[in-house]
């Protein structure tokens, strides 16, 4: 059964704190003639709790999760889910981390960006990374309407998400032609959080892929790996090197084990789970999170 993204998002109102589910570019996104906001893939009777699976995405669109106003500290941070490109997982990596992120008085604001095609097959990073710039802006550009400090905007990045948050870090402001107000504001993040980045590194030379070019230009980062990831946590441990080279804060944490894919949750024989505890007590001291 294909499930249509209307309803989906129908359900996330009713599950979490989500405000609104809308588009963030004005027209088509670039290099798009579509405007297809996705399809979920069949849930997978193994997963438990159910994880959401939407591809064929055209048309990005962004969901915000907000905190409780007594509790809020006008942080916001943009959530990248995985899913290995060829679709994006907006519950398991996306409205569940935002609630860990509200609870900390930060609002999130989960992005379904555009998977690949044959046609992006070569740099399938490239398209999520044009619709992770715009989210950040859009999300500047609209900071009073959620009563959020435009100061500080950061990214969380999961797998895939976490290979385009990745390149995000350092990259300059993109050279597409203004749109509208949003493509006023910088599109760099203040701060970012890269948990399982996938395939970030060049087992070939050893070296971080290309597109990653980490300088000081890069905000402050988190980063969470485990040992026995398919995707070595060596690409993880590279980038924070590099932050350290650049004299950028940074902070990286590598369990033992965990695998892959675990989102926010907790995983049976691993400590994994965890690591939002480490999470939270990097916002807090960064005067991000209460």
């Amino acid at each position: 059964m294909i499930i249509r993204i209307p309803a989906l998002l129908a359900c996330l109102v009713v599950m979490g704190r989500a405000q609104e589910a809308l588009p963030i570019w004005p027209n088509f996104a670039p290099g798009e003639t579509t405007k297809n906001p996705g399809v979920a893939l069949p849930l997978n009777p193994k997963d438990n709790p159910p994880i959401t699976r939407i591809k064929d995405v055209t048309q990005p669109t962004m969901t915000a999760f907000l905190p409780a106003k007594e509790n809020a500290t006008g942080a916001a941070v943009l959530i990248l889910p995985g899913g290995g490109f060829g679709y994006v997982v907006p519950d398991l990596e996306g409205s569940e981390a935002a609630k860990f992120l509200n609870e900390l008085g930060v609002a999130a604001f989960v992005l379904n960006y555009r998977t690949k095609t044959a046609a992006t097959e070569a740099e399938p990073w490239e398209r999520p990374l044009q619709d992770s710039q715009r989210g950040i802006r859009y999300i500047r550009a609209h900071a009073a309407q959620w009563n959020l400090d435009a100061g500080k905007i950061g990214l969380l990045a999961f797998s895939a998400g976490g290979q385009v948050g990745a390149i995000h870090l350092s990259s300059p402001d993109p050279e597409w032609k203004t749109t509208d107000q949003v493509d006023q504001q910088a599109s760099r993040p203040d701060f970012a959080m890269l948990v399982y980045p996938w395939r970030t590194l060049n087992e070939k030379t050893g070296e971080l892929i290309d597109p990653i070019q980490i300088t000081k230009l890069a905000p402050p980062t988190f980063i969470v790996h485990t040992s026995d990831d398919a995707s070595t946590s060596l690409g993880a441990v590279e980038i924070y090197a590099q932050l350290k080279r650049a004299k950028v804060s940074a902070e990286l944490h590598v369990f033992q084990n965990g695998g892959h894919g675990y989102g926010v949750r907790a995983k049976e024989g691993s400590v994994i789970g965890s690591w939002t505890v480490f999470a939270s007590e990097w916002l807090k001291i960064r005067g991000l999170g209460n």
